[in-house]
């Protein structure tokens, strides 16, 4: 799901990628994922905390790092027992307001509901000056593509279940072992776990033209919105696909059938994709793995902004950068997350 927006008044603003309109008050639209009662007491937390991280994203696209106030949207699943409920759902209750709480604010209310699945969701509100948010419309020819979290969460996470499924199992077990599948499991969890609310605040540090965030349409399908909403005449053109290690062999042991490759595989609370100066694109990559902001944040530049119509395109061969997992032993050339600009030209 996009975000929708509001205005007090109008002030000439038009829509923007994938759905959005951007005015003064902002209002991050419901977002919802299902979710599925878990043996494991940690995922139930991870799931929180993931929604909670997905909602405030649409409010990071666009350089905010304050939000005013969320409601929680939640939804029991009529399918559980009542042990099961009073397991499993203050779990899920409990990661997304500590996810709340990691982004400068908190859970005020929301509404409870059964159905057959449990969903998870939230709304997330701020009102701002104009100088505190960064309209994504004004890339230029010359600009670079950063990439803030790594693509291939959803190979990740159905790799993660074939473990248990025989006849999924032997169609990848040849390209990955099991504990490369638990390693990548785990950096899914946590990547879709962390907020985008460092990467946010350095769009302001430095000079970002442009950016939103990466769900359910993939890198390119929200590198094709981002690029339809620009006042320049500009295409997008990826070269690189930093990418969960492992995945983009699981992805074409499957035949292709996530779209990974193809950037069309849909990722849950992915990094943001931001339209940087050229010269400030590298500055950026090295600032966001400083130590003071916590661990775990990474950015690649990923392909540049050129002269065209509002296209976005990933070239025929991308260059596969292999995201090791915490814990992995990562090669030399893997995890570069300062990708020359001239390497994606």
């Amino acid at each position: 799901m996009g975000s929708q927006t509001y205005s007090t008044q109008d002030v000439g603003w038009g829509p923007t990628g994938g759905g959005e309109v951007a005015h003064v008050y902002l209002c991050s639209e419901p977002e919802a994922w299902k979710v599925g009662p878990t043996g494991d007491p940690r995922t139930p937390v991870f799931q929180g905390r993931i929604a909670c991280a997905n909602v405030l994203s649409d409010l990071y696209a666009m350089g905010i790092t304050e939000c005013d106030n969320m409601l929680m949207l939640l939804s029991v699943s009529q399918k559980m027992t009542d042990e099961e409920r009073e397991k499993i759902m203050p779990l899920i209750i409990k990661g997304f307001r500590d996810a709340a709480e990691d982004g400068g604010t908190s859970v005020t209310g929301g509404q409870t509901v059964l159905n057959p699945w449990i969903i998870v969701g939230g709304v997330a509100t701020v009102v701002c000056q104009p100088n505190e948010f960064i309209m994504p419309d004004s890339a230029v020819p010359g600009d670079v593509l950063v990439l803030t979290k790594p693509l291939g969460t959803q190979v990740a996470v159905n790799a993660h279940q074939w473990l248990d499924n025989p006849d999924r199992w032997n169609k990848i077990k040849l390209v990955v072992s099991k504990e490369d599948v638990e390693l990548a499991y785990q950096e899914a969890m946590f990547s879709m776990a962390m907020l985008n609310r460092t990467a946010a605040s350095l769009m302001h540090t430095f000079n970002a033209h442009a950016a939103t965030d990466i769900t359910g349409f993939g890198i390119l399908g929200h590198a094709q919105n981002l690029a339809k909403q620009q006042r320049s005449e500009v295409s997008f053109v990826i070269h690189n696909l930093p990418i969960i290690a492992k995945m983009a062999a699981i992805s074409k042991a499957c035949g292709n059938r996530f779209g990974l490759l193809q950037g069309t595989s849909p990722e849950t609370s992915g990094g943001l994709l931001i339209c940087l100066p050229r010269e400030q694109a590298a500055r950026f990559c090295a600032e966001i793995k400083s130590p003071k902001y916590g661990e775990g944040h990474q950015a690649w530049i990923i392909g540049i902004v050129e002269k065209g119509n509002q296209t976005a395109r990933i070239i025929d061969k991308p260059r596969i950068i292999e995201v090791m997992p915490r814990g992995a032993t990562a090669s030399p050339q893997d995890n570069n997350s300062s990708t020359s600009p001239e390497a994606a030209s």
